[in-house]
């Protein structure tokens, strides 16, 4: 798993997320938490399309590795989004749990309709795609990037322009 840099900005109940590293990948909420937490789903959907064209996904790059265009500016702050690829198999897990622990999550895995295993990896993803780490405010600069339905408006190339509408839909 890796986790890439990324941008908040915005204010008031308009936030957005954008990852220097996927041109065309944003998210946007009306609070940090919501950009970021949708800029993650954003994020997976995203790379998930790029695997099926049969491109690679770019390796995370440092802080210190972006273009002066690309770092945050007045007003913006780092966070960290983490990037989990389906691999399209399951595979078993031998884990030990606590039995009261155990009982527990097969009761609440039965009262929202899920196999335990179902529970336990949305729990796991949930916990995992929730770390966001914001950071404080860092340089001026910056970019003003419009999006539509958490994509750029603006994609020069076909493939983009797909995932974006792809995407949209979500």
């Amino acid at each position: 798993m890796s986790y890439y840099v990324a941008i908040l900005d915005g204010g008031k109940d308009v936030w957005g997320v954008r990852l220097p590293d996927f041109r065309g990948c944003h998210g946007g909420g009306p609070t940090p938490d919501a950009a970021i937490a949708d800029a993650t789903s954003a994020l997976r959907e995203f790379a998930a399309l790029m695997v099926a064209d049969g491109e690679q996904i770019p390796r995370a790059r440092r802080l210190d590795e972006l273009g002066p265009d690309e770092r945050p500016g007045h007003g913006e702050s780092l966070v960290m989004i983490p990037l989990i690829l389906d691999k399209g198999r399951a595979v078993k897990a031998n884990i030990s749990l606590d039995a009261g622990l155990l009982e527990a999550i097969d009761e609440e895995a039965k009262r929202r309709g899920l196999t335990r295993s179902a529970f336990l990896v949305s729990a796991a993803i949930d916990k995992i795609e929730g770390v966001g780490l914001t950071g404080g405010k860092l340089a001026e600069g910056g970019a003003d990037d419009r999006t539509i339905g958490g994509f750029a408006e603006a994609a020069p190339d076909d493939k983009l322009h797909r995932r974006a509408r792809t995407l949209k839909r979500r």
